[in-house]
């Protein structure tokens, strides 16, 4: 039996077992062919309580778990992600769309995560206190009990595990909502290995269903802390309900992510840089490079080249072709970026390159002569469109890529001292100098600003202990202290 043998969870939920999901099956369908996979079951609210419930009862166990048990099991997790990483790529590449190369990353990924995650219980949890007492004075990092993390379907792989490899190690449990549109390679996959890793039962429930589930995995009594990664809209919510309920949010939210080309910079580089900021995945990326700054003296031989990089790239089934550029998620995603396209053209902006689509596939779109205001440039697509500003002063670029309400990722190409100076004055969870805006690795610490979510909480020692432990402060004495009655 292999890993991904759909004989084990075709049609159900991970809770305690594979067992039926009190919503039925939903087909897998990929999103290349319109073609069903397999099928997945579907939670309920009244699954999620369940789950919940038996998370807290099983976390307690496991965080009274030695470091090295706890340990051991995320190390083997790792090892299961690198032996069985083709097998999961496939899904990755049917299920998510992905061209290989970007599912290999994922389980390379996947596969660091969990190896990261297994040093975390041997970290320093604690710290010894100055005190004005005649006590030794303590602060300790506790696990915070039920974590709910919520992925979506755009790296579904490596959404997921960020967030669940590291709270697991750290001593809590897990209730593990991906979007439905990819809840094998963003769910079932990770069930599967922490199921083959030893991971006691109880501790990762699988709970695949709509927003009635997103609702239910972040009320549930139980829970303490949220790690969502997705839209803005639906972390404002998100991050609305934890703070009446007074539980703890993680958002990593959306990014419209600005690419500075400076003057003098090399054109033919920060072209191909700028082609896969905007093109990998479709654009379907948070991180995707979703506006160009480039200074006026490279303007239009950039936009030429950018526009010819767009037209070569081969685009199709990923499953089947050797391609570049894949599929968008669904028909409701792709009609969506073409309104957007559509629009900006109708108000005057040019397409340079692309702005066509064939069922879900969209060519590479390169736009120019946009206004500040226009849906394409302020807003987030979420697919295969680079549009394209010029500037004249570094005072002018640093203005424009400040001025959008996201802050996750900037890229600086050109002369290193004038992007370090730059690097300063921009607003932005994360800042690549001579490199495009899509970078991600397991131990740096990840998260935007403003509209794109609320700092760094996950990747990186420091980011995730943070993000899944408490701090508790503890005092001690050598005998009973006095006190005046």
């Amino acid at each position: 039996m292999t890993l991904m043998d759909t004989a084990v969870w075709d049609g159900r939920i991970s809770s305690n077992g594979w067992v039926a999901g009190s919503a039925g099956a939903q087909d897998v369908m990929e999103p290349a062919t319109g073609q069903a996979l397999a099928t997945v079951g579907l939670a309920t609210g009244e699954d999620v309580l369940r789950a919940a419930t038996s998370a807290a009862r099983a976390q307690k166990e496991w965080a009274a778990r030695t470091p090295e048990e706890r340990t051991a099991v995320l190390r083997r997790a790792g090892q299961l992600f690198e032996d069985h990483a083709e097998e999961i790529q496939q899904w990755i590449i049917r299920e998510a769309g992905s061209i290989p190369p970007k599912a290999g990353l994922e389980t390379h990924i996947a596969a660091n995560e969990c190896f990261d995650a297994a040093a975390l219980p041997h970290h320093p949890l604690g710290d010894v206190l100055a005190t004005n007492e005649d006590r030794w004075s303590l602060a300790r990092q506790r696990p915070v009990g039920v974590v709910s993390v919520i992925a979506p379907f755009n790296f579904p792989l490596i959404l997921s595990i960020r967030a669940v490899a590291p709270a697991l190690a750290l001593g809590n449990a897990v209730l593990l909502k991906p979007d439905p549109r990819t809840a094998v390679c963003g769910g079932v996959a990770l069930a599967r290995v922490f199921e083959e890793a030893g991971l006691p039962e109880g501790l990762l429930h699988l709970l695949p269903g709509g927003a009635d589930v997103g609702e239910a995995v972040v009320a549930a009594p139980e829970v303490s802390t949220v790690a969502f990664t997705g839209s803005t809209g639906a972390g404002r919510a998100i991050g609305e309900t934890c703070g009446r309920m007074l539980k703890r949010a993680h958002l990593e939210l959306g990014g419209n992510n600005a690419l500075l080309v400076l003057p003098g910079a090399d054109v033919d580089a920060a072209v191909s840089a700028a082609a896969f900021g905007s093109f990998m995945h479709a654009g379907q990326i948070c991180m995707t490079t979703g506006r160009h700054l480039v200074h006026s003296s490279l303007y239009d031989e950039y936009v030429a080249k950018l526009a010819a990089k767009a037209d070569g790239l081969p685009m199709g089934d990923p499953h089947t072709e050797q391609v570049a550029v894949g599929p968008i998620i669904d028909d409701t995603q792709a009609q969506r970026i073409e309104d957007i396209i559509t629009a900006a053209a109708d108000a005057g902006a040019t397409v340079a390159a692309g702005g066509t689509r064939d069922a879900r596939f969209i060519r590479p779109t390169v736009l120019t002569g946009l206004d500040r205001d226009n849906r394409a440039w302020a807003d987030e697509i979420f697919g295969p469109v680079a549009p394209v500003m010029s500037y004249d002063t570094i005072d002018e670029a640093v203005e424009l890529a400040n001025a959008n309400e996201y802050g996750l990722s900037i890229g600086v190409l050109g002369d290193v001292g004038t992007a370090m100076d730059i690097a300063d004055r921009l607003e932005s969870g994360k800042i690549h100098i001579n490199e495009q805006t899509v970078s991600d690795e397991s131990q740096a610490p990840f998260g935007g600003v403003k509209s794109s979510g609320n700092g760094s909480r996950v990747g990186g020692a420091k980011a995730n202990i943070d993000a899944f432990t408490e701090t508790q402060w503890v005092t001690m004495r050598s005998t009973i202290a006095p006190y005046p009655f």
